[in-house]
């Protein structure tokens, strides 16, 4: 790899390809040994206020530190964001050519596919980049570059904690930069996958999805340690001993310690003399902290999910059609979340790729990575609704109906669905009475076409082996022996009937031809 490129990142600045061969934080060693603290421990309102009127005046690393915390001890607030992340990052995804795209760019686009599906670590850095829903940003760095068969793809790319960067302000645009130096280092391009997600407008550190479940974490908090102090008082027998009068006040504390073991080991001694009673527990009614950890846990999935029932945590009994509803609302979430992750990768990471193997030579005509988001549902509505239209006289463009139902135009000489025709069924006979009563009304029938009407059901299942048999047969041959296998499946009974018809209808064909004659006086 050359030092000087005419190489274009996505904001038109040339790249200076010397910078991009290691990751850009090698020589901040004291980042990679950085041990972060726990906010959370003995955190207290006023102390979390502290903390996030910090994060406004520029150190954020105690706010991320505490988003940190939240995720690893709520289990509700994981288990949540565990499924809002993992909704998007396990969707199918494909790489699209731009509009109106050249044969070369179509190609680029398939080659594309073909290098992201190949990096190892690919799916592991779409849940990575994510962090970024619940953290407001997240920054994936690049271990530099590699040829791997001929073309330059990323080592690997790892996730760096929030708490390596620091955000710029009063600046035209708010900046991510890595701490270390006064104001930060600018992060290089073509290195980093920098995603910054949208949960609500405003500068990066007060738009995290994380900052507005910080206080119900906090109620909840001390909820739990209430309900735990509670079910400690009340939920244990009282334990009292007794000792006679005159104890000493050694024998007092050896009564002691026997009761306090006696509730943690139940086991103890005690001398002769001494008495151990167990009274009731204490009764308590813990339903006020369980409430307040109820409402708690419903607000972080409302903020999470945009709704309760898609976490299980709603109340009433019929919550399964108001479930679907809510999971509507999960589902515009994720499309959401999808848009944004898709267009974070595409310019971080498609378009380098692109750009380093000569794929492409500018960001707006570079291919894009895209989520299809679309539901089955969709496809049976399309299916209902276009063949109406399209008799009602409206113009449909085929291409716009294969896009809106996903459905890519097949390639040349590529296979493609096709209905395959049935062979028809063969006509049932008429029953001899209707056969009959027809015969009757129909004066002018002759004994020939009688005889036809005879022969209809043993001529019929020949018609409809041969006709079959063709259909099937991929060659002459295979139709001249598949003729010659028809006789052994009939019958000497059947052959028997069928020359004695075809005899009769002969013979009465001879005399019909003689009796016509006459009358035409011939």
């Amino acid at each position: 790899m050359v030092t000087t490129s005419r190489i274009l990142g996505p904001d038109g600045q040339p790249i200076r390809l010397a910078e991009i061969r290691e990751p850009q934080t090698a020589h901040l060693t004291s980042l990679h040994h950085e041990v972060g603290n726990h906010p959370s421990r003995g955190l207290t309102p006023s102390r979390l206020a502290a903390l996030l009127d910090a994060a406004e005046q520029g150190d954020i690393v105690a706010q991320y530190e505490l988003f940190e915390d939240i995720e690893e001890k709520d289990g509700h607030v994981f288990a949540e964001m565990d499924k809002r992340r993992r909704a998007v990052s396990q969707l199918e995804w494909q790489i699209v050519p731009p509009d109106n795209p050249t044969a070369k760019e179509k190609e680029a686009a398939a080659a594309l596919e073909s290098l992201l599906a190949g990096l190892d670590d690919f799916e592991a850095m779409l849940f990575d980049v994510t962090d970024a829903i619940g953290k407001g940003f997240a920054c994936l760095e690049f271990d530099g570059w590699h040829r791997v068969d001929g073309d330059w793809l990323p080592r690997a790319i790892d996730h760096r904690p929030q708490t390596w960067f620091q955000l710029t302000r009063g600046e035209r645009r708010q900046e991510i930069r890595l701490r270390g130096s006064m104001g930060g280092e600018p992060l290089q391009p073509m290195t980093w996958i920098t995603h910054i997600h949208k949960a609500k407008s405003g500068y990066l550190e007060r738009s995290a999805l994380m900052r507005v479940l910080v206080w119900p974490y906090l109620f909840k908090n001390y909820s739990v340690g209430d309900l735990a102090e509670f079910l400690e008082i009340y939920g244990i027998p009282m334990r009292v001993g007794k000792y006679p009068g005159g104890a000493t006040e050694k024998e007092k504390l050896t009564l002691l310690r026997a009761l306090a073991q006696l509730g943690h080991s139940a086991a103890g001694i005690i001398p002769i003399g001494m008495e151990m009673e167990f009274l009731n527990a204490a009764q308590g009614d813990p339903a006020a902290f369980k409430l307040m950890i109820d409402w708690c846990e419903r607000t972080q999935s409302k903020v999470i999910l945009g709704g309760t029932l898609t976490s299980g945590t709603g109340e009433g009994t019929n919550t399964n059609a108001l479930g679907n509803v809510h999971n509507e609302v999960r589902l515009d979430l994720r499309d959401s979340d999808a848009k944004q992750l898709a267009a974070t990768i595409s310019r971080d990471l498609v378009y380098p790729i692109a750009v380093l193997n000569g794929l492409v030579d500018n960001w707006k005509r570079c291919p894009r990575l895209v989520f299809p988001t679309q539901e089955p549902e969709d496809l049976k509505a399309y299916a209902d609704a276009l063949p109406s239209l399209v008799k009602l006289g409206f113009k449909i463009p085929r291409q716009w109906a294969q896009e809106k139902v996903a459905i890519p135009e097949p390639a040349d000489n590529e296979d493609v669905l096709q209905l395959q025709a049935e062979p028809s069924a063969p006509t049932p006979p008429e029953p001899p009475a209707v056969r009959a009563a027809a015969t009757a009304q129909k004066p002018a029938t002759t004994a020939a076409q009688r005889l036809d009407d005879d022969l209809q059901p043993i001529t019929g299942q020949w018609i409809t082996r041969i006709r079959q048999l063709v259909e099937q047969a991929e060659s002459l041959e295979q139709i001249r022996d598949g003729l010659a296998e028809l006789l052994p499946d009939m019958s000497i009974e059947q052959y028997a009937e069928a020359m004695a018809q075809a005899l009769a209808a002969a013979a009465l064909q001879g005399r019909l031809d003689i009796v016509q004659e006459a009358a035409n006086g011939r």
